[in-house]
């Protein structure tokens, strides 16, 4: 008998054919036993996380990356009233939102770097600080330069605060089932944060004030810290020196790509500054990626597109939120300017689709990702916003809310299937010093998709005449001018979305789904495997 048997009680060694397999049998079914019992023991492992600290941190992550993506959209309703009070004209109260929007996005990477070097409690728990606190000096400013500060300052928190909240949630669960689910509970909140944001704005300036969208942050963002500071244990950094110029460059740069974007929206693409905006950016970029190519630590290593599955899911992550950011600003107009909607009404038509996507991400994260692969699920998503939003661009002037209703949901559907395998392959096979980056560009994608689509969308909404009135008094001619280009501004976004669908479909591999995922994650089922594979060998 051989030595190894006396120490197991497995049935088939006591069995008469079990003798009869071959030594070459023996040696495929050993070594996989061994080294699955000891990852099933944990002696390789580390500890799995406590119930009470999994309560604890998943619903922080969730609601940090809530207020962070719905901040963006909250202000838009409120913006009105924030003019009349602080006396702000229309260029200065489109600060109000590029201010937020150019520090997230441009300091995404930096602050996703800083999670890996000097640890992602640490840099989680200092950037929510500071967008707490810019959210209570945002509610108090009495002045246009404060209010713009504080949002500048709100968004350099959230860029430090958002990857690493994401790689805090990828680490609290091992790959399976439970951080599928928990990618869905993300999910929920990234898609539908603009959509949950309109609600919010419209309601608290109705109820309350403009300052309410403001102040809101405070108590919850306390919570969050004191749930943080309790929940999470200290991790440390890993070691490596900080790319100062790749932090500069990525940082500058992006601004200014951003900064391009938001003025070719009010002055068009062929203006002096939006020329200039793209050229300063564009080089800075591309001195970045030089500078990357040569750091021993690079801010955004560029291994992280090796992988084309990642690299599909960034780009079309960018181009749906492209097309979706675009389309709330369509649809919040039109239900004010056509439907004459007050603000509280347009914010509470919008509930369907948060709705929506709640149940349908969760769906896919507890019951269709267990039978179909990531590239399926991501196809059939991107598909139906790219359906929902062609059916958006039937729009006139008489279309009510109910025979608006069901583009929305569809649109809302394919929003809520696409985002949680585009947020998987975004993460996936990702080195774990690579982390927080990798987490950072899934946050960036988001940012750059929202700046990108709304610019894009309304400089095509431009072409189609002059801007219809802001108020309810808005004339016939008006409306009818609004309906024609915000039509026209659905069939581009429409477009943005059939890219991201193509990709998937056609660069996307076909990896296995459904049961082969869970068998290759399963040691239990592997087990099973080398035992049927030792059978069938002898």
């Amino acid at each position: 008998m051989p030595p190894y048997s006396s120490k197991r009680s497995y049935a088939p060694l006591t069995c008469p054919w079990y003798a009869s397999l071959s030594r070459r049998t023996y040696l495929v079914t050993i070594p996989t036993k061994l080294r699955l019992t000891a990852s099933a023991s944990g002696a390789s492992t580390s500890p799995a996380p406590s119930p009470i600290r999994t309560r604890l941190v998943l619903p922080a992550v969730l609601v940090t990356q809530l207020m962070l993506v719905l901040d963006a959209a909250i202000v838009n309703i409120a913006l009105p009233d924030i003019g009349t009070q602080l006396h702000m004209n229309s260029t200065s109260l489109s600060w109000v939102v590029n201010a937020y929007t150019l520090t997230f996005g441009g300091l995404l990477l930096l602050g996703a770097r800083a999670g890996d070097l000097l640890g992602r409690r640490t840099t989680f728990l200092a950037g929510m600080a500071v967008f707490v606190a810019a959210s209570m000096a945002g509610g108090l400013s009495q002045g246009e330069g404060l209010l713009l500060a504080s949002r500048a300052l709100q968004g350099a928190g959230a860029a430090f605060a958002a990857p690493s909240a994401l790689a805090i949630l990828m680490s609290l669960y091992k790959p399976g089932a439970e951080q599928t689910r928990a990618v869905g509970w993300y999910t929920v909140v990234s898609a539908s944060g603009a959509a949950t944001g309109l609600l919010a704005g419209g309601i608290l300036t109705s109820v309350a004030s403009w300052r309410w969208v403001f102040f809101v942050n405070v108590p919850i963002g306390l919570a969050v810290l004191v749930a943080g500071y309790r929940a999470l244990s200290r991790d440390k950094g890993v070691h490596g020196s900080v790319d100062v110029a790749g932090a500069l460059l990525v940082t500058v740069g992006m601004s200014s790509v951003v900064y391009g974007f938001i003025r070719a929206a009010s002055d068009g693409w062929l203006e002096s500054g939006t020329l200039a905006a793209f050229g300063v950016g564009l080089s800075l970029l591309v001195a970045f990626l030089v500078v990357e190519l040569r750091a021993t630590s690079p801010v955004m290593p560029l291994r992280l597109f090796a992988d084309r599955d990642r690299a599909t899911a960034y780009v079309a992550r960018l181009l749906l939120v492209a097309g979706s950011l675009g389309s709330f600003f369509f649809m919040s107009q039109y239900m004010q300017i056509v439907l004459g909607w007050t603000p509280w009404q347009s914010g509470l038509a919008f509930l369907p689709f948060p709705v929506t996507i709640f149940i349908s991400s969760q769906v896919v994260a507890r019951v269709v990702s267990r039978h179909f692969s990531t590239r399926t699920i991501a196809v059939v998503g991107t598909g139906l916003s790219t359906v929902g939003m062609l059916l958006l661009t039937t729009l006139t002037a008489h279309t009510t809310y109910l025979q608006i209703l069901p583009a929305f949901l569809v649109f809302a559907l394919g929003n809520g299937i696409a985002f949680v395998p585009l947020t998987t392959a975004g993460l996936a096979r990702v080195d774990k010093a690579d982390t927080s980056v990798a987490s950072g560009l899934v946050n960036v994608t988001q940012q750059l998709g929202g700046a990108l689509g709304l610019a894009v969308l309304v400089t095509v909404f431009a072409t189609a005449g002059k801007h219809p009135a802001a108020a309810h008094g808005a004339g016939a001619h008006s409306v009818d001018v609004f309906v024609t280009g915000a039509d026209r501004g659905f069939q581009v976004g429409a477009l943005l979305l059939l890219v991201a669908f193509a990709m998937v479909l056609l660069v996307m591999r076909r990896s296995p789904g459904g049961a082969q995922q869970r068998r290759a994650a399963d040691p239990v089922e592997q087990l099973r495997d080398t035992e049927e594979i030792a059978l069938e060998v002898g």
